[in-house]
């Protein structure tokens, strides 16, 4: 059985941590590989190789556009090993295979962006007075912590990675103990190419090797994607030495329906935006909003959607994967059970055995209606494959059921009506809006995060840069030459 390795201070070692942690692929319950914890003197070893690889002159003399070539060029070797990256992950998550691949292709696609702008990154001039000449330079931040959910490993790791590398800065990625397989093959191809201490890779169970990372003295930045619960304790430990972070948290978007909307265009968009990654996505639409006069027909058809959706392991690339493990399994079932007992599960709410693969962890992609929208089915994150419906009869109260959670990382708005469009849009509290559609392909140039409980800060796009940057203001003041000449 495979170990999987840390890569610390260029050196492939293992955690010193007891014992072993399994690493399962959610379609067949098979074990994959294994890992271990890194201990804390092992995360504090990552640390001092990082900062020391950070201020070395080997990393100074790296020009920008060079580490903007070595991104593109990892890039190019993602594409051509496209196919065999697809299959980690698909095994390593359950996602359908083609998800799979497109996961791989953003990650690509991230290198590539970064890489193009790394030699872009530039500050200004500020006009003072005569004889000073006064310029504002961007530096990177020093040594970044990215610690990575398990359900989209490969891309969460690729969009904040790029933008860190690209602006000049050492990186130690902690993965989730559920899926490190792509992180470990991308690890490996940095250990081929980076000085040592720039590209580390940690392991093991987040609750114990997390903290070793956000309460570091020695860090310069963190980046985390999860839950709200666990983003507040990064916030709070990363407060104690004063290190900004970048949290993208949960989420329960709204895809909003209104009677004139696209309604072949919605209802695949509503169907998609929740059983991708079985529902274990931040952005999932998790709440239908529908206008009252269309809901009868709209739902009638959204229910012959899910009823035909196909559900299965993930290389066998049906609509649904499983979910990733068994703690996700028995919490959203129990979830559905209680849902049944109230009359809310209109299509959908049962698990599922499949012949071959008894041991996966599959569920129905399941609608509730009757919900009332202050309880808990309708506000809080469940991170699976479960629509919730809630209706409306006017355009406030459609913002009002929007903007009526904790949360406010992505929404869709459904309306041939531009007027409608642009006004629910700008009155809608999320990072992202997407109108008459929901996700466009994956927005890799597209600022992404939350307001309130979703997050602080922005991935992707141009913007992702400043995480990684800080502002310098150096002012020279120079004086009249003497040209007189004896």
């Amino acid at each position: 059985m495979q170990i999987i390795p840390m890569l610390i201070n260029g050196k492939w070692v293992q955690g010193d941590g007891k014992g072993l942690i399994d690493v399962v692929n959610p379609s067949t319950g098979e074990v994959l590989a294994q890992l271990k914890n890194a201990s804390k003197e092992q995360v504090d070893e990552a640390v001092r190789a990082a900062r020391h690889a950070y201020e070395s002159e080997e990393w100074r003399q790296v020009k920008a556009f060079e580490r903007g070539q070595l991104l593109i060029q990892l890039a190019q070797y993602i594409r051509m090993h496209a196919e065999e990256w697809s299959l980690l992950e698909c095994r390593d998550v359950g996602k359908p295979l083609t998800q799979a691949r497109a996961d791989v292709e953003a990650a690509a696609r991230y290198f590539e962006f970064y890489g193009g702008a790394a030699d872009k990154i530039m500050g200004d001039t500020i006009p003072i007075e005569d004889g000073i000449l006064n310029a504002v330079v961007l530096e990177p931040v020093g040594v970044t912590v990215h610690i990575v959910p398990w359900n989209y490993p490969l891309q969460i790791t690729a969009r904040s990675v790029a933008a860190a590398i690209a602006t000049g800065n050492a990186v130690i990625v902690k993965s989730a103990e559920d899926t490190p397989l792509t992180t470990h093959a991308m690890t490996k191809w940095f250990a081929e190419k980076l000085p040592k201490g720039i590209f580390q890779h940690i392991t093991g169970l987040g609750r114990d090797v997390g903290p070793f990372l956000t309460t570091h003295t020695d860090i310069d930045h963190i980046t985390f994607t999860g839950s709200v619960p666990t983003g507040i304790e990064v916030m709070k430990a990363a407060a104690q030495n004063i290190v900004p972070v970048t949290l993208e948290l949960g989420g329960k978007s709204p895809n909003i329906v209104f009677a004139d909307a696209p309604m072949e265009q919605a209802l695949e968009g509503v169907v998609r935006a929740i059983i991708q990654n079985a529902g274990q996505t931040c952005s999932a639409g998790a709440r239908l909003l529908i206008e009252k006069d269309v809901k009868e027909a709209f739902v009638e058809k959204l229910v012959t959607k899910f009823q035909a959706l196909k559900v299965g392991p993930g290389e066998a690339d049906v609509d649904m994967g499983p979910l990733l493990n068994q703690r996700q399994y028995v919490k959203i079932s129990t979830l559905l059970q209680q849902a049944k007992e109230n009359g809310y599960v209109i299509s959908g709410g049962a698990t599922i055995t499949i012949k071959g693969y008894e041991k996966g962890y599959y569920i129905q992609p399941t609608i509730l209606d009757g919900v009332d929208a202050n309880a808990a089915l309708a506000q809080e994150e469940i991170f699976g494959p479960v629509l919730t419906i809630l209706t409306f009869t006017t355009i406030d109260e459609a913002i009002a059921l929007a903007n009526g959670t904790d949360y406010g990382l992505v929404a869709g708005v459904w309306s041939k009506d531009l007027d409608t469009a642009h006004y629910v849009a700008s009155r809608v509290k999320a990072g992202q809006v997407f109108v008459n559609n929901y996700g466009a392909a994956g927005g890799i140039q597209m600022p992404f995060g939350g307001y309130k409980k979703s997050g602080i800060g922005r991935e992707k796009g141009f913007v992702a840069l400043r995480n990684y940057t800080q502002m310098k203001n150096i002012a020279i003041r120079y004086a009249t030459p003497n040209l007189d000449c004896e």
